[in-house]
């Protein structure tokens, strides 16, 4: 733990443990990443996908974001997973029951760029790597996959009931959590498909499997 790292806000929500970390990384699919430039700070989502001891992200070659991560700008990345809603007897009381992390560090190209890009579409698209040509030395160009080493970070996670004031028990209102799940629908056609092509068994999975993730 460093001091920008240590959780002022609620630290009994902290978790210092690195597999709440991983775990939190495995289940998210966008990071939202933050630097401050000589126009001002700039924060974009990006797809991401843990890769051991570093956390991946890809964009164009073109964009002011990755063209400053690529020249080592310092940065501050978020995941959100987002568990549920709590419903207490109070506005006050209210809250939600999530999952965060933050890391901080410098991004660099990633020196095994094809295989990272490997990493990042299985993690978002299981199974369809195998089944797509290899990219064109133009698409590598135009697009680069940046790592940034998990070494300095913080996890808080929220997963209580309602904590309303005693004086608000017996409100005659609902108290209790609605859970918040994300969940892949029908596999819809591209409008150019030609005929015949049914969905792959990657895709099929991606639906009929256990595959549910949390935003």
């Amino acid at each position: 733990m460093t001091e920008r790292t240590r959780v002022r806000r609620l630290p009994e929500l902290a978790h210092d443990d690195r597999s709440t970390l991983d775990a939190l990384l495995d289940a998210a699919l966008v990071a939202h990443v933050a630097i401050a430039d000589g126009s001002g700070p700039v924060v974009l989502p990006m797809a991401c996908a843990r890769d051991g001891d570093r956390l991946l992200v890809h964009g164009s070659t073109g964009s002011r974001l990755m063209r400053a991560l690529t020249a080592g700008s310092p940065s501050c990345t978020t995941i959100t997973l987002l568990d549920g809603a709590v419903y207490a007897r109070s506005a006050f009381a209210s809250s939600m029951r999530y999952r965060s992390a933050v890391v901080f560090g410098r991004y660099s190209l990633a020196e095994d760029q094809l295989q990272a890009l490997e990493v990042l579409t299985e993690r978002l698209l299981p199974g369809r790597w195998s089944e797509l040509r290899r990219p064109t030395d133009k698409e590598l160009a135009a697009t680069a996959v940046l790592a940034v080493p998990l070494l300095e970070w913080s996890v808080k996670v929220s997963d209580g009931w309602p904590d309303d004031d005693p004086a608000d028990l017996d409100a005659p209102v609902w108290a209790g959590v609605v859970p918040c799940h994300t969940t892949w629908g029908p596999a819809l056609d591209a409008p150019d498909l030609a005929p015949g092509r049914p969905p792959s068994t990657a895709v099929l999975d991606r639906i009929t499997l256990d595959q549910t993730w949390r935003t």
